[in-house]
């Protein structure tokens, strides 16, 4: 039987300033709970606090808007300063209507609003919006690297967002961020529960622990960015999530 999979929300950890060492703050966290890194342990960690530490806020009141956002923000009904963020960080739009601006990301994520979000940020002195960041598969290997070299034990560290979905209601936690992780399982080959060969099967297991973290995480104020979750039986080799971004020579929909 497989073991049991446990996922342990990280407590206390303090609002995170630019500049910060999440390497540090983890560790901290962890040791409060009397918890101890063992091989295999995947560390979850929401955008927000990767983006934060990364400094990706920006003061809405240095953005000008160019005459595109400020055309796109009347059809949408949104501010034309993250209106024109979100076109710099972007490198088409999808589709768009009245509070709905659905583009494809720079890093191949296609998604709302390319990612940038106001809420759970502190707005004291100046409105400000937080931006992805500018690598997650590198900020998620450099935060690996580093709780290893201070604790001895590297983990497999994913950095999560909530993506809406088409056809479906509900927003869910999806890997944007990978390391140490198989990002991607190539079931194709394997058999199935009677001995037929699987054709098509790939597994998104970075985005399942994603979203698994999400639960415990929560969406609003629980305070909770950081999810240890122990007990997976991972296997393949290392992808970033960039492995998850489907090409476009595959997408039907493009």
């Amino acid at each position: 039987m497989p073991a049991p999979v446990e996922l342990h929300a990280l407590h206390g950890l303090p609002h995170v300033r630019p500049g910060d060492d999440l390497a540090a703050l983890v560790l901290a966290a962890l040791d409060r709970q009397r918890l101890t890194l063992q091989p295999g342990d995947v560390l979850v960690l929401a955008q927000k606090i990767v983006s934060k530490a990364e400094g990706r806020l920006v003061d809405l009141a240095s953005v000008v808007p160019s005459q595109r956002a400020l055309d796109l923000a009347i059809a949408v009904a949104k501010d034309a300063r993250l209106v024109e963020l979100i076109l710099r960080e972007s490198v088409r739009i999808v589709r768009h209507r009245v509070n709905v601006l659905i583009v494809e990301h720079r890093l191949g994520f296609v998604m709302a609003n390319a990612g940038i979000d106001q809420s759970n940020v502190d707005h004291a002195g100046a409105e400000q919006a937080l931006l992805l960041p500018e690598n997650p598969d590198a900020s998620a290997e450099a935060l690996r690297r580093e709780i290893g070299a201070r604790c001895g034990v590297a983990p497999g560290v994913v950095i999560n967002d909530s993506f809406g979905r088409p056809w479906r209601r509900g927003a869910v936690g999806v890997a944007i961020g990978c390391a140490g992780v198989a990002a991607v399982r190539d079931l194709r080959g394997a058999p199935d529960l009677f001995g037929r060969k699987l054709r098509v099967t790939d597994v998104g297991v970075a985005d399942e622990i994603a979203s698994a973290a999400s639960m415990v995480m929560g969406q609003a104020g629980e305070g909770l960015p950081v999810v240890l979750v122990r007990g997976l039986a991972h296997t393949g080799p290392a992808q970033p999530a960039q492995a998850l971004v489907r090409a476009p020579q595959e997408d039907l929909f493009r």
